[in-house]
């Protein structure tokens, strides 16, 4: 049976979003199980990343482009001395470099010179439109893509801990920052290259991950509720 869009299941969902699925991935899912057409996202969590999605469900996706808005927090891990075209496991390794004489204090510093607002240059491999098609199809097709900078604000950095050429991090930053992008830059920084190893959204604005229900709990939910 499907669900009355003008109910009480107008909603904001906070999903804890799994590895591989994207973000179209749960919208779809909520949309064709419960037979919602209102369903969207506040933006978007690559696929390889996992952590919040808040979705929005009948009325409540009229307030996703304020919700789009807010900072967001991450934690993560970045490997230095290895890159790849899309700045994380997406691609295959392209280059590698060794890095032993890199110290927890050299990325200390690495982390601080990119607090405060920086112009970043998005990966290629991203879903922004490049003359009317997404960046990555642009990409995969090996054609020429040149991606504009912009402008984002990192608030916090913090290194937790290195691990043999693992970093560990958190970072608060502004709508629009891609965290992969981060992660090429320190290894710009260090020289060495570096790529997005994990990556989990961990709050946007007010909304902790803490307070979130993978896909199919919500689904159970939601269906318990209309019974």
């Amino acid at each position: 049976m499907a669900l009355n869009e003008s109910s009480a299941f107008d909603q904001l969902l906070l999903i804890d979003k799994a590895k591989t699925w994207t973000s179209f991935d749960v919208v779809n899912k909520i949309r064709s199980t419960l037979r919602i057409k209102k369903v969207g996202h506040a933006g978007t969590l690559d696929p390889l990343a996992t952590g919040l999605l808040l979705v929005g469900v009948g009325k409540y996706t009229k307030k996703l482009n304020e919700l789009q808005g807010m900072d967001k927090e991450y934690t993560g891990i970045i490997e230095i001395g290895k890159t790849t075209p899309s700045y994380d496991l997406e691609t295959e390794f392209d280059s590698e470099t060794i890095a032993d004489h890199i110290t927890a204090a050299n990325v200390q510093a690495a982390a601080e010179s990119f607090i405060g607002e920086i112009e970043q240059i998005p990966p290629v491999y991203s879903a922004i439109r490049i003359n009317g098609m997404r960046a990555y199809q642009a990409a995969r097709q090996k054609l020429d893509v040149k991606m504009k900078p912009r402008h984002v604000s990192i608030y916090d950095f913090d290194i937790e801990k290195k691990e043999g050429n693992e970093i560990f991090f958190r970072i608060k930053c502004s709508k629009g920052t891609y965290i992969r992008s981060v992660a090429r830059d320190i290894g710009q920084f260090l020289e060495v290259g570096a790529y997005l190893k994990e990556l989990r959204r961990t709050s946007i604005g007010d909304y902790h991950v803490n307070d979130a229900r993978s896909i199919d709990e919500q689904i159970s939910l939601f269906t318990n509720e209309s019974n």
